[in-house]
């Protein structure tokens, strides 16, 4: 049963005793405006067009992709940007055409077979194609399908590595489908790109050049971002014509509290969720970590009782496959009614009609805002959504801001194919798929020519003649991760021996070194080894008393300054640098009161991190202008340089995980106090070169968000980070206000 849209409003009046309703808007549905294809379908496929004929931008697509144009298809979810691949896939097929699907997940890639598969279209025979395919499986789909749904990890490491196995298929090669293109991004997105140049370059040399159609949530610069990634022209078909409910939209900030600061937003999104699910409704909560998840789906559990209770789920990364695999059944099925999880469920999987969406503060961008708003609705009945604001510096301001949060343009995604550190893996791929020669200069846009030269020095290349041949062993692709700058995991194992979930490597010595608590599925577990040698974190059950919070050291070195410009009073540089970082020590608190029962020291490894970063350098005659003496200099550019991280996503489609930063009174290079912000990527991912363009735009936004800011002393709302490896010491929020007014001439 779908809740009525009165009621899904009368759930949120209820519960806002305290004033937590900034803003509620009904955003109003749209009519279907149809349309047709120029020429006409052939019959056999024409016969799968609904029977209300397509919507105008089905059409367009149908148009343009039919006639060999490459397109980025950005429109809402649930407009049938999935038909229009379909419909041309089908029509290739009776000619031998084939088609291949490239999607951000497995289970994206399953879901999609089912709906492909469902559709029935003559002379089609789909397959997935993917880790989990047996070598059966995997023998069937080279010699059979002319459909293979796949994903770009194993693009790049069980097809184009092996592409004489192949050769038929790449050969008839007709269309390309890049699905959920809002998530090639940054580094991911970079990988991505010099993907497709490969598989583009094979194709050639086998004898098609595929159309490719990129499909995506609305984001800004959709075509700018697909023919980065593609490298080839892109048409952008972009005016939903598609039906749709109407939405009553929300935003929802946590009562402040007597002894300061704001209720829990997780605790609101649990209450919102336990709601929502009591009343009749299906809902889904996206929150912003690991931990998030686990604790909503718990706290809306116990709100329920027992047998309603039963019907919410955690989902997010780090579960087994067989864990993920169940609870998207439940979802489907409607056994489970509602679900906490992170951004893995924000893409395009079909989980049946949900009702509400609850946002556990601001995914990041708006774009993200709108994407994961949308998983309600699909059925196009009256849906609700609410932003419920964390306690951050940007969740704040948005909702003193609320203007922005309905009128402000989706951002555009970046991606960086000049970074070394993706480029040279990529070209020492393509070398050993097939040797390289001075044509191949015009796919990498001329970017190749360094990265050669640096594997011939390295002796991964070797030149002979005209062409360029791989000299290393095996595959170098199995040596090459997409998702981030490594592809080790590391494996977290209870004292019996059983898997309880994984941790990237980036991420394992804050969150599973020796002492820490970690949550999976509702269960504490305390780490009492990390095996690095081996890879595993062993874990004991904990009783979920206290939580545990790494402490942080950091060093940056500047290794190259591309530029510099002048910002008010400070000057403003972008370039190259070196990060150092050792996990130290932790500390532990008590679970609700967030007291520190313990501060205990780490002796761990350093790690190292090559990467792109921009840096405010300020004169000792701005200090002192500011009022600020030597001891309040290092609170002041620290609290500074939270806020200003946490206002970075509002110029660059980023989150504020995705930087780090470091501020010192006198660094060694400068001569002077610096704060610097870094991209969190090997080899930057775009993200500095943003932040360095918007200059004082984000001065200006920094300086609103700390002095509109309620409090005394600085809060979680204007300096505080969640983030921060000194545990926030020390901050000087009055000393970030008059530092910001000086550099910016606002005395």
């Amino acid at each position: 049963m779908h809740g009525t849209g009165s009621g899904l409003e009368d759930v949120l009046r209820l519960l806002a005793t305290d004033g937590q309703l900034v803003d509620v808007r009904t955003l109003p549905g749209r009519a279907a405006t149809t349309g047709t294809t120029s020429r006409p379908l052939p019959p056999d496929i024409a016969e799968h067009v609904p029977a209300g004929g397509l919507w105008a931008h089905q059409a367009e697509a149908l148009d343009l992709i039919r006639s060999g144009r490459s397109v980025s298809l950005a429109t809402g979810t649930a407009s049938g940007k999935s038909l229009c691949y379909q419909l041309a896939i089908g029509e290739a097929a009776a000619d031998g055409g084939t088609a291949l699907l490239l999607f951000p997940t497995k289970a994206l890639a399953h879901d999609q077979l089912r709906a492909l598969g469902g559709l029935e279209l003559p002379g089609v025979v789909p397959t997935t194609y993917d880790g989990d395919s047996s070598p059966e499986q995997r023998a069937w789909a080279r010699r059979h399908a002319n459909v293979v749904l796949t994903n770009p990890d194993m693009l790049h490491a069980g097809i184009l590595p092996t592409h004489g196995r192949w050769a038929r298929f790449l050969g008839s090669l007709r269309y390309v489908v890049l699905d959920e293109l809002h998530t090639l991004r940054g580094v991911f997105g970079t990988h991505v790109a010099h993907l497709v140049r490969r598989l583009r370059r094979l194709c050639a040399a086998y004898g098609s050049s595929p159309v490719f159609v990129c499909c995506s949530a609305t984001i800004g610069s959709p075509a700018q971002l697909a023919s980065a990634i593609t490298g080839v022209d892109i048409v952008a078909v972009t005016d939903d014509a598609s039906p749709s409910g109407a939405r009553i939209f929300a935003l929802w900030n946590p009562p402040t509290l007597d002894r300061g600061g704001r209720a829990s937003a997780h605790g609101e999104t649990a209450r919102l969720l336990a709601a929502l699910v009591g009343s009749g409704h299906r809902a889904i909560a996206f929150t912003r970590s690991r931990r998030g998840a686990e604790l909503v789906a718990a706290q809306a559990r116990s709100r329920l009782g027992a047998e309603l209770g039963a019907s919410v789920r955690p989902y997010r990364g780090g579960f087994l496959a067989e864990e993920r695999r169940e609870i998207e059944r439940a979802l489907s099925s409607g056994e489970v009614r509602g679900v906490a999880a992170t951004n893995a469920l924000e893409l395009g999987v079909d989980i049946g009609g949900l009702d509400a969406c609850i946002l556990d503060g601001f995914p990041g961008t708006i774009a993200s805002m709108w994407q994961q708003a949308g998983r309600a609705g699909r059925s196009r009945q009256e849906s609700l959504a609410v932003l419920v604001a964390g306690e951050d510096a940007l969740d704040q301001w948005l909702m003193s801001h609320p203007e922005e949060v309905f009128t402000r343009s989706p951002e555009p995604a970046v991606v960086n194919t000049a970074n070394p550190f993706v480029l040279e893996p990529h070209i020492a791929c393509a070398a050993y798929e097939r040797p390289l020669v001075p044509a191949d200069r015009e796919m990498w846009d001329g970017e190749i020519d360094e990265a050669v030269r640096a594997l011939v020095v390295a002796d991964q290349l070797v030149v002979r003649g005209d062409r360029v041949v791989y000299a290393g062993r095996g595959f170098p692709a199995w040596e090459v991760g997409l998702r981030s700058g490594s592809s080790v995991e590391f494996r977290i194992v209870d004292s019996e021996g059983r898997l309880i979930g994984t941790v990237d490597e980036g991420r394992v010595f804050e969150s599973v070194h020796p002492g820490a608590v970690y949550l999976h599925q509702g269960q504490h577990y305390r780490v009492q080894r990390l095996d690095l040698e081996d890879r595993a974190a062993w874990v004991d059950e904990a009783d979920g008393a206290e939580w545990t919070e790494a402490r942080t050291e950091t060093d940056l070195c500047i290794v190259d300054e591309d530029c510099a410009v002048k910002v008010g009073r400070a000057v403003l540089s972008l370039g190259r640098v070196d990060v150092t970082q050792q996990v130290v020590g932790y500390q532990r608190r008590a679970a609700g009161s967030g007291e520190v029962l313990d501060r205990c020291d780490l002796a761990l490894p350093a790690t190292h991190l090559a990467t792109r970063a921009f840096w405010y350098t300020v004169h000792e005659g701005v200090l002192d202008d500011a009022g600020l003496a030597p001891r309040r200099v290092p609170g002041a550019l620290h609290a500074a340089e939270h806020a200003a991280i946490g206002m970075l996503p509002l110029f660059t489609i980023c989150d504020r995980w995705d930087v780090g930063g470091v501020s010192t009174a006198m660094h060694a290079q400068t001569g002077e106090a610096t704060v610097f912000i870094y991209d969190g990527y090997v080899g930057g991912a775009g993200i500095a070169e943003l932040g360095f363009a918007s200059a004082a735009r984000h001065l200006d936004a920094t300086l609103a968000a700390i002095a509109g800011c309620g409090c005394e002393e600085g809060c979680p709302s204007c300096i505080q980070s969640p983030k921060c490896g000194n545990w926030n010491e020390p901050l000087d929020k009055p000393g970030a206000v008059a530092l910001l007014r000086v550099i910016l001439d606002l005395r």
